[in-house]
């Protein structure tokens, strides 16, 4: 079980605005680079593709010089750096699926060979249920196992296959009734994508980007490329917009960051569905070192666990006990994909408010990873829960609280989510149920989280035992109170033997509070069993 750490914080930052009041001269102009530069753009992918394994730093360099004529030295710059990070990412998910195969052909052939109906374990499946089941299973595992060969061999051979535009669009040209777009809405939706209208900045050049440059005031003008500077409204080959630029978030950042010339990245998108431009300027942030845990959970924890469609939280003090009632911040995740942001962004913002207003400096969340649960071949039939867990939104939960809680000055740590919800449920659950508050498994496992945050078991105290197997009744209590000195350490050593094998105290695990819940974890919450007496005597 990994023990728990402080997350570090986000390395850049990311901004977005509309284009308001951009003029149909505007609008042609941007159609015209965006098209002109994402011809390009696709000209050199390919030639990257091509080059496979065999890329260095002088074909980057051919390559760049190659489109300097028909854009500009900045431009094909962004250009080449784009379609390495595209080709690289290409590669991440080659080997990414290279893994999602191999655990899929290991499932099915110890599945395989195992008698047919066999049950299994909770740690390991058993058989497959009937000979149709068995034999269907074993004609996918060889096309599971074609699959493999072929990404290997392609991976060996430096070999990607990458879309420019996406996939999911190019196949939705097959499938427009369902849809429901037609061709010529398709096709300008496509082109969209397929523009290229991004520069990465330049620290000490004039407001950090020489190729889309942004003022302090809002002023907003794109460098030409060469076969296009016959567009320029000024000087040296630019085009200025009519419209003015203003951010809303992180305003004040970004205008600082432009006054001292420091480098800022710029987007220009346009939004097919609404009719909108839009600019994202993002830049680095250094990485603020990361505070020590026990610092971090000085004055408490929230303890968050996250579910399909609501954060279930509950804050902790440094003792680890609950106080006050559970909280539930609820999001839908269904509609379009801005939406879902928006509902992600608004349930984190509704949790970080009321961090602040309980004066806690620190979230406990499980370092969660469903790339290995949610495959067909670990689950079978229980297709309602592989749709469960594929819809959570883990990895963009992490990256959305890592960014919003460090800039709210909030300290995140992850731990490891095995048996939270269980263990919860079975020692918070019902001990925390009263009759006007009707406590979850997601409550009680919000509190495991915490705990285990805090370094803390997570089962509770239990009774103490009848006085005719242990010390007299009074040893334990079932909760500590917050007051309690050494709640948590050693119990006192009491004159006189306790059984006739040990003396008082002289346990080897009697003070080890600190693991978790486990098996071995101490002597005392082991089943008590005394040794036989030697032979000798």
């Amino acid at each position: 079980m990994a023990a728990p750490f402080v997350v570090s914080g986000p390395g850049g930052v990311a901004i977005r605005t509309r284009l308001k009041q951009l003029t149909p001269d505007d609008e042609t102009v941007l159609r015209l680079v965006g098209a002109h530069l994402g011809t390009l753009a696709s000209q050199d992918l390919k030639a990257r593709c091509r080059d496979g394994l065999a890329h260095s730093g002088g074909t980057w360099a051919a390559r760049k010089r190659e489109l300097t004529p028909l854009s500009s030295s900045r431009w094909a710059g962004s250009i080449t750096k784009a379609s390495h990070d595209q080709w690289a990412l290409a590669r991440r998910c080659q080997l990414a699926h290279i893994q999602n195969l191999e655990a899929g052909i290991r499932t099915i052939e110890d599945r395989l060979s195992q008698p047919v109906g066999r049950k299994g374990t909770k740690k390991a499946p058993g058989g497959y249920r009937s000979r149709r089941e068995w034999h269907a299973k074993s004609r996918r595992l060889r096309v599971l196992q074609d699959r493999l060969a072929a990404a290997r061999a392609d991976r060996e051979a430096g070999i990607v296959h990458v879309v420019r535009g996406g996939k999911r669009l190019a196949r939705t040209r097959h499938h427009l009734e369902a849809a429901q777009l037609t061709a010529s809405a398709w096709r300008r939706g496509w082109e969209a994508e397929r523009w290229f209208l991004a520069a990465d900045g330049e620290s000490g050049k004039r407001c950090g980007n020489e190729t889309i440059r942004v003022s302090p005031d809002g002023e907003a003008s794109i460098k030409l490329p060469a076969p296009l500077t016959y567009l320029a409204n000024a000087p040296h080959g630019r085009y200025v917009l009519a419209c003015r630029v203003a951010f809303a978030h992180r305003g004040a950042e970004w205008a600082d960051r432009v006054a001292a010339n420091r480098a800022v990245a710029y987007r220009i998108h346009l939004d097919i569905g609404r009719d909108r431009w839009y600019l994202t300027a993002s830049w680095q942030i250094p990485l603020t070192p990361a505070l020590p845990i026990e610092a971090a959970l000085a004055h408490g924890v929230i303890g968050v666990d996250m579910n399909a469609d609501h954060l279930a939280a509950w804050r902790l003090d440094d003792h680890g006990n609950p106080t006050g009632s559970p909280r539930r911040f609820f999001y839908d995740l269904t509609g379009t994909a801005p939406h879902r942001d928006a509902q992600v962004r608004h349930a984190l913002s509704r949790l970080l408010y009321w961090a602040r207003a309980c004066g806690v400096q620190t979230i406990a969340v499980e370092d969660l990873d469903f790339a290995a649960e949610k495959t067909r071949e670990k689950h079978g039939r229980n297709r309602q829960f592989r749709q469960l867990i594929s819809g959570m939104p883990t990895g963009k939960l992490r990256a959305r609280l890592t960014s919003m809680a460090g800039a709210a000055g909030i300290a995140v740590i992850a731990v490891d989510p095995a048996y939270t919800s269980k263990w919860g449920a079975q020692h918070w659950q019902k001990p925390l149920t009263t009759k006007n508050r009707k406590t979850t498994r997601h409550d009680a496992a919000a509190v495991a989280i915490g705990r285990r945050a805090q370094g803390l078991p997570i089962r509770r105290r239990t009774a103490p035992p009848p006085q005719h197997r242990s010390d007299a009744v009074g040893h334990r209590t079932v909760q500590a109170g917050p007051g309690v000195l050494g709640r948590e350490g050693t119990r006192p050593r009491i004159p006189g033997p306790r059984t006739r094998s040990a003396g008082a105290g002289c346990g080897a695990n009697a003070g080890n509070q600190n693991a978790q819940h486990r098996s071995g974890r101490s002597a005392e919450h082991e089943t008590w069993q005394q040794d036989s007496l030697p032979l000798s005597l």
